[in-house]
Parts: C-alpha cells; sequence; structure tokens
C-alpha cells in the first residue's frame, strides 16, 4: 500500500519510507554476516569493528537526516542525526588510526574518547530538552528533571564504580575522570529517554528508550575494557548493539510519521509516580552498592564518601522539590477554595441577579406581548413549516378571522380558507404584497419579512394595510392624468382662442372696411360734389345730394351700432344681466324656431365682469344648442344669492356622450372648453350632463364678491 499517510497534517508517502526500511535492514544483515564470517586477529577485528562502524553510523545518520526533511517527521530527529554523524565520524577517525598503526595487542586508556562520548551525550541531552520542552509544562518539567538527575546521579555511581579499575590504589585520575565522563555520559542519555518514555509512551520515545538501553549496555562493556587497556575491537556483544542500534534508531525516526498513530495512553497517569518510584529505588540501589563496593575494598573511603554525599544531595534536592510542590499545591488549594467560596458568593450574588432578570424579562415579556397585541400593523410569527405560531389581534382583523382560528394554522391553507386557491395571500410572504377581493373595496395588504434566528427558526412577518394609501394613490393619479388632460385642453383652446380673436379681429377690420369705411369715404365724395355744386350756384341737386348723404350716413351709423351689439350688446350695460339674457333668448327662438322659456331670480347686485361672463356662457350654450343639438325647445334660468351666480342652460335636442368631449376640442370645437375656460378663470365650476337622444343641461356656478343694497346698509 503506497498512498500517502499523515502525521498531524502534513502527508508521508509509505513507498519512501518502505524503500528506506528495507536498506536498512539490509545494511544489518550485511553487518551481521560481516562479524560472522570475518577472520580472527587484532588488526583484523579492529579494521572490521571501525570500518562497520563508521559505514553504519554515517548510513543511519544520512537516513535520519533525510526523514527529518519529511512533512510530519519527530522534530529532534535532526539532533539525533547529528549524534549518530559524530559516532560515525570518531569511527572512521579510528579506522585510519589502525590502519596507519595497526594495534599489535588489547589497547586503551587515555582522554581519546572522552570528547566523543560527551559530544554525543550532550546532542542527545538537547535533543531530549527540547521534547521535554514540548510535552510537559513549565512545573511538571522541573519534576521531570529532578528525576533525571537523580537517575543520573544514582546510576552514575553505580556505573562509575563498574567502569573504574578495582581496588584502592588502582586507580589513576586519568582513569577516574574517564570513567566519570562515561558514565555520565551513558546514563545521562538513558535516564532522560527512559523517563520521556514512561511520561510520554508513544512508540518513538519507547523505541528509542529500547535502543539508547542497547547503547548504554555496550557503552559499559566497552569503556571497562578501554579504561583498563584490554579494549580488543571487533567483539559481537560490543559493537552490535551500538551498530545495529543506529540502523533501528533510522529506521524508527523513518517510520516516525506513520507509528505517531498507534500511541498507547495508558501509561500517561502512571508515567509519574512510576518515575519518580524508579528514581528514588535506583538511589537506595546505589546506597547500597557503594557501600557494598567500599565494604569489600573496591573503592577508596574518599570515592565511596563523594558518591554517598552526591546520592544524598540528589534525594535531598528530590525531596525538597516534592516537599514546594506539595506546598505550593497546599497554597494551590487554599487559594482554590478560597476562590471558590467567593465563587459561591458570586453565584448566589449570581442566581439572585438572575432571579431578578428573569423576573424583568417576564415583565419585558409580557410589556412585549401587549404591544404586539396593540400594534396596529399585523404581526405573524412563522416557524420553519410555514405554519403560524403567532398572531396579533390586528392581523386577525384584517382577515375577519378569530386568533384561535388562525393560530396553528398552515399559511397556504389559511390564504386558501381567505380567499381560494388562486388567491395572492399565500405569496404575501415572498413578494410583500396581496390584494383581497372584498364587496365595498378591496383590502390591500404590504408586508416586511424578517429571519428570525435561533434553535427554532422561523419568519416574522409585519402587515400594513395600505388600501386607504392605495386608493389615494389611485385618486392622485387619476387627478393627475386629468389635470394632464386639462392641461392640453387648455392648451389646445388657447390655440383656438387666440385664433378665434384674430379671425374676429379680421372680421370686424374686414366689416368696417366693407361697410362704415366704404360709406364714409362715398359720403366724403358725396359731399364734396355738394361742394361744387354750391359753388357753381345748383342748390337744388346739392340739396338732394346732402339728403342721400344723410340717409347713407344713417345706414352706416346703424351698421356700426349693430357690430357694437355683437362684441358687446348695449342693453348688458344699460339694463343688466337679465333683461339681456331674456332679449337674447328670445332673439335665439325667433331666428331658430325654437321655443324658448326663461326664469330668473337675483336678489343681489352682481358685478359687471360676471354678468359678461355668464352672458358669454348662455350665448355660447345657445349657440352650441343651435348648431348641434337639433333642440325643440330651450330653457334658461339664472339665480343671484350668497356671493354665487347660478346659470342654467338646458335643451331637449340630440344629447352627446360628455366623454368625447375632447375629441370636440381635438376636432376644433371648442364652445364646451371655452365654456369651461371662462369659468374655471372665474374660479367657478362647469356641470356639464348630456346623454345621446336625451337632451344636454349645462350649469355654471360663477362665485363673486357680494355688495351691501342701500336697505342692507340702512340695517346694519
Amino acid at each position: 500500500m503506497s498512498g500517502p499517510l499523515t502525521y498531524g497534517t502534513a502527508p508521508v508517502e509509505r513507498a519512501a519510507v518502505r524503500t528506506d526500511l528495507v536498506v536498512l535492514a539490509a545494511a544489518g544483515a550485511a553487518v551481521v554476516a560481516g562479524y560472522a564470517s570475518w577472520p580472527n586477529g587484532i588488526q583484523a577485528r579492529a579494521v572490521l569493528s571501525h570500518g562497520a562502524g563508521a559505514v553504519i553510523a554515517l548510513l543511519a545518520a544520512v537516513m535520519i537526516m533525510r526523514a527529518a526533511r519529511r512533512p510530519g517527521a519527530w522534530r529532534p530527529s535532526r539532533a539525533a542525526g547529528l549524534a549518530i554523524l559524530g559516532i560515525g565520524l570518531f569511527q572512521a577517525a579510528a579506522l585510519v588510526v589502525v590502519m596507519t598503526r595497526p594495534p599489535p595487542a588489547p589497547y586503551g586508556e587515555g582522554f581519546l574518547v572522552d570528547l566523543p562520548y560527551a559530544a554525543v551525550a550532550v546532542l542527545l541531552l538537547l535533543l531530549y530538552r527540547a521534547e521535554l520542552a514540548e510535552h510537559f509544562e513549565a512545573l511538571d518539567r522541573r519534576e521531570v528533571v529532578a528525576d533525571i538527575a537523580l537517575l543520573v546521579v544514582a546510576g552514575g555511581a553505580i556505573v562509575f564504580l563498574v567502569l573504574r579499575p578495582s581496588g584502592v590504589e588502582g586507580s589513576s585520575v586519568q582513569d577516574l575522570v574517564s570513567s566519570a565522563i562515561i558514565a555520565a555520559a551513558t546514563i545521562s542519555a538513558l535516564a532522560a529517554g527512559g523517563a520521556l518514555a514512561l511520561r510520554v509512551p508513544s512508540p518513538v520515545h519507547v523505541g528509542l528508550f529500547a535502543i539508547l538501553t542497547g547503547f548504554a549496555a555496550s557503552s559499559v562493556a566497552f569503556g571497562s575494557e578501554w579504561i583498563r587497556g584490554q579494549y580488543v575491537a571487533g567483539k559481537g556483544l560490543v559493537d552490535l548493539p551500538v551498530g545495529l542500534g543506529a540502523l533501528a534508531m533510522a529506521g524508527l525516526l523513518a517510520a516516525g510519521p506513520i507509528l505517531a498513530e498507534r500511541r498507547h495512553d495508558g501509561l500517561d497517569k502512571l508515567g509519574r509516580p512510576l518515575l519518580t518510584a524508579i528514581a528514588v529505588a535506583t538511589a537506595c540501589a546505589s546506597l547500597t552498592f557503594v557501600a557494598t563496593w567500599e565494604f569489600k575494598q573496591r573503592a577508596g573511603l574518599l570515592e565511596t564518601s563523594i558518591l554517598v554525599g552526591l546520592l544524598c544531595t540528589a534525594v535531598a534536592a528530590r525531596v525538597l522539590l516534592n516537599q514546594l510542590r506539595s506546598t505550593r499545591a497546599g497554597e494551590d488549594l487554599a487559594r482554590a477554595l478560597k476562590e471558590k467560596e467567593h465563587a459561591l458568593r458570586e453565584a448566589d450574588e449570581g442566581l439572585i441577579r438572575l432571579r431578578e432578570l428573569h423576573r424583568s424579562l417576564a415583565l419585558s415579556e409580557e410589556r412585549l406581548r401587549l404591544l404586539v397585541d396593540a400594534a396596529v400593523d399585523g404581526i405573524v410569527q412563522l416557524d420553519e413549516r410555514r405554519s403560524i405560531t403567532r398572531a396579533n389581534e390586528a392581523f386577525c382583523s384584517m382577515l375577519g378571522l378569530p386568533r384561535e382560528r388562525i393560530e396553528r394554522m398552515e399559511w397556504g391553507k389559511l390564504a386558501e380558507e381567505v380567499e381560494g386557491a388562486a388567491g395572492s395571500l399565500a405569496a404575501l410572504p415572498e413578494t410583500g404584497h396581496a390584494v383581497l377581493s372584498r364587496l365595498e373595496q378591496n383590502l390591500h395588504l404590504e408586508a416586511r419579512t424578517s429571519e428570525l434566528p435561533g434553535p427554532e427558526p422561523g419568519v416574522l412577518l409585519v402587515v400594513r394595510d395600505v388600501t386607504a394609501a392605495k386608493v389615494a394613490d389611485q385618486t392622485i393619479r387619476s387627478l393627475f392624468k386629468f389635470l394632464q388632460d386639462r392641461d392640453e385642453d387648455r392648451t389646445r383652446l388657447l390655440k383656438r382662442t387666440n385664433a378665434a380673436i384674430e379671425s374676429e379681429r379680421n372680421r370686424i377690420a374686414r366689416d368696417l372696411h366693407d361697410g362704415p369705411v366704404q360709406g364714409v369715404s362715398a359720403a366724403s365724395l358725396s359731399l364734396e360734389a355738394v361742394l361744387a355744386l354750391m359753388r357753381t350756384g345748383d342748390l337744388a341737386k346739392a340739396t338732394s345730394v346732402l339728403t342721400k348723404v344723410r340717409e347713407e350716413l344713417a345706414e352706416e351709423t346703424d351698421n356700426l351700432r349693430r357690430l357694437m351689439s355683437d362684441l358687446r350688446p348695449p342693453i348688458l350695460d344699460e339694463r343688466g344681466l337679465i333683461p339681456a339674457l331674456r332679449d337674447t333668448l328670445a332673439k335665439f327662438g325667433r331666428s331658430s324656431d325654437v321655443r324658448t322659456h326663461f326664469e330668473s331670480k337675483s336678489l343681489v347686485d352682481i358685478p359687471p365682469d360676471v354678468e359678461t361672463l355668464a352672458y358669454r356662457i348662455v350665448q355660447e350654450a345657445l349657440t352650441n344648442a343651435g348648431k348641434h343639438a337639433r333642440a325643440s325647445e330651450v330653457r334658461v334660468s339664472v339665480e343671484a344669492m350668497a356671493g354665487q351666480l347660478r346659470v342654467e342652460v338646458v335643451d331637449d335636442g340630440v344629447g352627446f356622450d360628455p366623454a368625447s368631449a375632447r375629441d370636440f376640442l381635438r376636432a376644433g370645437r371648442v364652445g364646451l372648453a371655452s365654456m369651461r375656460e371662462r369659468t374655471e378663470l372665474a374660479n367657478g365650476s362647469l356641470l356639464v350632463r348630456s346623454t345621446p337622444g336625451a337632451g344636454t343641461l349645462i350649469v355654471a356656478t360663477l362665485p363673486f364678491e357680494r355688495t351691501l343694497s342701500a336697505p342692507e346698509a340702512a340695517l346694519t
């Protein structure tokens, strides 16, 4: 199986790991085979030991460095690789020495191995320091370090006594220093690895501890022979644990991302007390071992005293640290109890505030319920299944249904019950508009939708009755259209009026030119003829011409009076509106062969401008009746009282459709439009009622400022 794996979040290829393991296994098999088949002899065995050790260590270091670059690798892999690399370099240097100066006999002693031991130990301690910093808090880290220090002192004392040459007088300073360095380096790495394997029992940590245990055994065996000058290279029990251990470490770190998922946490809780117990037990065993060694005179009094002092100091330091931790734990417990009491008091106060808050929320909820019920707009709450969970009185009034019937009903069923399946109420939450059919007037509804979050989501509808606004809007639109039409009518009427005025002026000019002007010109010529006759003395003929001139001038005077009467009847100024209308109606009846009837009721004086306007309206109505109505009877009535003049003209003609009045105006028939325009300019009103075949009624109401008559003035 070669798919990608994950360590944390980084992918790792199984194929690469498998290749590394195969290479390492082959190298291990080759080493074992070499040790089994290699010839005897000190020089040959030395070449085998240092050569195989250098190759194996360098190969392992390369594999570890390669694994350190992969995603998800064990973080301290680089430090472990450097430690193995140090071992490989030392073995390579030793190989060079052996090749140049072959050992004739067992060899050892000296400070040759002290520095490599110390360097490797420092690298391993740096490796485990990083691991401790990653996996432990500061307080736990101090305890782990104290246990490791106690293990190093206790185990180091035992290893030190084992490594140093036997006998009180048989040890030199060099031997003691080398024993101490090898013992400290060996036990430090072993103690740190064991502590981490106990407290964080992952496969990598446990495997490294097992490998370090083999390293320690090999190190003790090597150091014992080296310090005594009895080292012979090529021994399998000394070399193979180091060589195979290096290969095993490389394989373990290469497969670390795969093994990381198999960590067993069962020892986590037991790791802490178990580590302390092992450290104390090791210290006790070390004290016993030192005492036994001194009793058998295999160690001097000074050495044993120093070792016992170190052990006692380490145990005392561990006990002191434990006591400090216990004291701190007690203080933390006391502080926690105080904080607990304080928290309980705050909890009591919080409960009191919570009760008050609950009471306040209950009051607020009740007030909110009252506000919702008292709202003018309809408020409806729908759940996620579109069922009505709550509706206020305003909404129920809009639909004309009781609240008990509306609540818990599905919205679609409610809409179907109110207006049927094809109504617009069902889509109100989505469209925001609905129109409900009513006998007297349709009900227009608008809605705003809001999503209700929370564990029970839903929808809140705010429904408003906008019928009045819709009616007002329609009225405004109708009035606006009416005003637009009236403006168009006024524009057409103004054009027609200007044209009529210009035509009337032309007619008047033509009548004056063809009538009075021609007559006056002829009279002027006749007067010149009279003057010539008088100069010749023919008075009789001159008198005859003067008589004819007088008759012509009288005729032209009548023409001028008739023309002036057409412009403004003199009777309107001489006798007032009522006689003028009666005379005009009588003339219309005679000229059109129509029965006429006139009624009047005037109790107040009428301003001249209003009289003129009323006269022109009646004159225009009679003109329309004569031209278009084909009426047999026309009635005119006038009434003036309370600041208003009311003029009514009725005929029994063919009538017309009032809706086609604008068509008349477009066709050039401006009679009705002219009357309406005149009336509205005087702030009056004009009513036109007509039905085809049933005659026409025209009523003009003209306001005016009332002036008091003499009797009324006397009364005031």
